[in-house]
This record gives C-alpha cells, sequence and structure tokens, in this order.
C-alpha cells in the first residue's frame, strides 16, 4: 500500500480541559439544578429565558415559518426512517420456549421510558438529526422524548430560540417535550432532571466534543447511544470510478468540520492523483463551505493505493469508517467480505448525504474506529431485550443439581442452597403420572 496523500494524524478526542470543564458542569447542574443550568447557559450561549421548554405557542409559529416545499420534504424523510425503523423492529421478537422438562424461557423487547435527545446546531441546524432520533425513538414504543438543541443565532448574533425547522421537525417526529438548551447544561440537566423536566433514562445524539464528553461521564447515570467524534468518510474505488465524483463526496463530508478525515482507498494511481487534481480544482470555485471542506482535506484528507481489491477490504476494515461508499464494478462482492464501516454506501448513485437527510437508515453512527464492535443508533437501541423463566418442580430436578454443584465449586454456598432447598422439595413431591 503507497499514500499519494497522507493526513495528519487525528487529536486525542477530549483533552483535560475538556474533560475538567464538563466535570465540573456536570457536578454543579447535579447539586445546584436549575441554578446552574441557568448559569452556563448565560455564559455560554447567551440564553436565560424565563423557561427553558418551548411552548406550544412557539411551536405553532415556527411550523408556521416553516414553506409548505421543505414541510413535504421532511414529511418525506420522516417517513423513510420511520418505516426503515419499523422493519428493524420487526427483527426484534418475543419469544417463550421449553428448553428442557418444566422450564420455560423467554425474551421481551421493552422500549426505554425516557430518551433525551440532542440535536447540535452549531456551525449547522441539523434537523435531519432530529428525525433519526425522536421518529426512531417514537417507532421502538418510547413513552416520553425530550427533544432539545442550543438556542440559534439571527443575524445580529443574538439567540433567539430553535432554529424554526429544527423546532418544527422536533414536535411533528411526536417529541413530547422540547427543551431550547445547548452543550453540556443540556444534557446535564435531563440527565438530573430540572424543574418542569423529568429525568431520562438514555441520551442520544451527536454534538460537539464537549457533548460527547458529556455523554462519556454521563454513562451509567443514564444510558447513552454511542461516543461520536469528528464525521468520516472512505471511498473503495477501482479504475471505472469518476474522480470528479470521487472528489465532490470526499469534500461533501469534509464540510463537517476542519478535523474531518476524507479517505479514498483505490487500486488506480490513475484514479487517485486524478481525485485529489479534481478536489483542487473544486476548492478553487467559489461555494459557501469550501474554506470548512478545505482546511479538513489539506490536514486529515488521504488517498491510499492498493494492489488488489483484497488489500483495499483489508485497509478499509483497519480504518473502520464511519461512511464507506464503493464505487467499483461490482459492489457486491466488496458487500460480501467488509465488515467494519458505520454505513455502506454501494455504487456511484449512493451517497452519504441520502443517509444523512433522507433515505432512511439513521444517520447516528460509530466513529474513532468503534465500527470494529458497534453499528450505529437503530430501533433496536431504544429496547432492552429482558429475558424471564418460569420453572416447575420437574424443572426443578432438571437444573438443580448442576447449580448447586457449581456453585459449591464457586464458594457461594448461599447460591446452592437457593437451589437444594427447591431440589429437597422436589424430591418430596409426586411425580405426575406419565
Amino acid at each position: 500500500m503507497e499514500y499519494l496523500k497522507k493526513g495528519q494524524p487525528q487529536e486525542e478526542g477530549a483533552t483535560r480541559q475538556i474533560r475538567d470543564a464538563v466535570s465540573e458542569i456536570l457536578s454543579a447542574v447535579e447539586k445546584e439544578g436549575i441554578a446552574a443550568v441557568r448559569r452556563y447557559s448565560e455564559k455560554f450561549d447567551g440564553w436565560n429565558p424565563q423557561s427553558f421548554v418551548v411552548s406550544e405557542e412557539e411551536i405553532r409559529r415556527a411550523e408556521e415559518s416553516v414553506e409548505d416545499e421543505l414541510k413535504e420534504h421532511i414529511e418525506f424523510a420522516k417517513e423513510q426512517v420511520q418505516n426503515f425503523a419499523r422493519l428493524q423492529r420487526e427483527t426484534l421478537t418475543d419469544f417463550e420456549k421449553q428448553t428442557l422438562p418444566g422450564v420455560v424461557l423467554g425474551q421481551k423487547q421493552i422500549p426505554v421510558n425516557a430518551v433525551g435527545s440532542y440535536t447540535p446546531s452549531g456551525q449547522y441546524p441539523m434537523f435531519a438529526s432530529s428525525i433519526m432520533t425522536v421518529a426512531v425513538a417514537k417507532v421502538a414504543g418510547v413513552k416520553r422524548v425530550v427533544a432539545i438543541a442550543a438556542p440559534h443565532r439571527g443575524e445580529d448574533g443574538k439567540p433567539y430560540g430553535i432554529y424554526e425547522p429544527m423546532l418544527y421537525t422536533m414536535a411533528s417526529c411526536g417529541a413530547d417535550q422540547i427543551l431550547c438548551l445547548g452543550g453540556v447544561q443540556a444534557l446535564a440537566a435531563v440527565a438530573f432532571g430540572m424543574e418542569e423536566v423529568e429525568p431520562v433514562d438514555m441520551i442520544v445524539g451527536a454534538g460537539n466534543a464537549y457533548v460527547a464528553e458529556a455523554k462519556r461521564q454521563l454513562f451509567g447515570e443514564v444510558g447513552i447511544d454511542l461516543l461520536a467524534g469528528p464525521t468520516e468518510i472512505a471511498i473503495i474505488a477501482d479504475e471505472t470510478a469518476e474522480p470528479h465524483l470521487l472528489a465532490a463526496d470526499l469534500l461533501g463530508q469534509a464540510e463537517h468540520g476542519p478535523t474531518s478525515p476524507a479517505v479514498l482507498i483505490t487500486t488506480s494511481r490513475e484514479v487517485g492523483e486524478e481525485t485529489i487534481r479534481e478536489v483542487d480544482r473544486w476548492l478553487e470555485g467559489d461555494w459557501p463551505t469550501k474554506r470548512m471542506a478545505g482546511e479538513a482535506w489539506r490536514n486529515h484528507g488521504e488517498v491510499i493505493l492498493c494492489e488488489s481489491d483484497e488489500e483495499m477490504v483489508k485497509v478499509s476494515d483497519e480504518i473502520a469508517p464511519e461512511h464507506l461508499e464503493v464505487q467499483t464494478r461490482d459492489p457486491e462482492w466488496f458487500l460480501e467480505r467488509l465488515t467494519n464501516y458505520g454505513s455502506l454506501f454501494l455504487g456511484e448513485h449512493s451517497t452519504v448525504a441520502y443517509s444523512d437527510k433522507a433515505i432512511g437508515t439513521n444517520h447516528v453512527l460509530p466513529t474513532n474506529r468503534a465500527a470494529r464492535y458497534t453499528g450505529g443508533l437503530w430501533v433496536g437501541k431504544f429496547t432492552k431485550t429482558v429475558t424471564y423463566q418460569k420453572v416447575s418442580e420437574e424443572g426443578t430436578r432438571q437444573v438443580a443439581p448442576a447449580a448447586a454443584a457449581i456453585s459449591d465449586g464457586e464458594l457461594m454456598y448461599g447460591h446452592a442452597l437457593t437451589c437444594r432447598i427447591r431440589q429437597e422439595r422436589a424430591k418430596q413431591s409426586p411425580k405426575p403420572p406419565l
């Protein structure tokens, strides 16, 4: 393997300064409640309304402000995401089976009771993320979803509330309560509870390094979906790929931020070198987010030349990218062999942007090589697969001897006792006739 372009190594996701700052905020909100929430919201966002809970009147105003055409597109995206979540939900089954005479085992899928859904609204007001986290939670059966976003700033730089299309999306996806509150203090508020907001059981959604660190520190107090760093894209391409399109896809994802990796893995030197030139041509143009995308490409863009398709698979699985496009002669060959990715995009017509916004699959995905051991957010993340047992006297005759002996072997004599008491009772009880 040869690097036609090599990026800088990624820095540590959370510095000590970030960890300490997050810890301070979480501790203050846990101890002081709403007073600390107000203090930090004022400090970081200049936002300290009478209530952080968005009113029905504010939701109605947001709905009126969103153009009908955009509403139709939001509705389309919501329907696709909900439909895919329902299809996933059908794969989660309850069952009950007799595994031994007198032993019945089963499992149930129980939705989480309350979820906090955080939607990032800093550099970009990403209201599509509300669909991924609110609508999917509702399909799972979550009873209470608290949607959260920081106040959006107007042209004068002053905060005025949640970005109207985002607020409309949250409400239309079924959020039970909406908070206009940002950052670490927002996650702390829903994790510990405050005034009008009851604590939630789980927090989901992407955010900046402070939000990711807050989720890490809150894990255990609440559940989380995953820890997400800067977004990533990798593309596997052979000599049939179009460099102009490859360059567009790499830069399209790189516009998320200056630390977003964008990697091309190819068996064609010509395609690799021409893609680098195409990126430069794109960056010579005049488009609004080229500065952000250009910085990410210069610092973290890579082009890796491989000798074979098998080597491309190996390199890609080692990178374990969040988003992985395959633009080759035979994408199905790679579908059968790739193992580490957050979401896979097969063929030149499949782009990350479709999944990010409207196609139906969830865009909250693992980064920083976490795709080696987890997938992204899906309807199953909002449910708990729990088990249960039903045991009769005959079941005790089957299981008690082994359970008691293993307990003795582990020096857990209290466990053994509970088995043997039941075993003796079962011995004294007459066996039912055959």
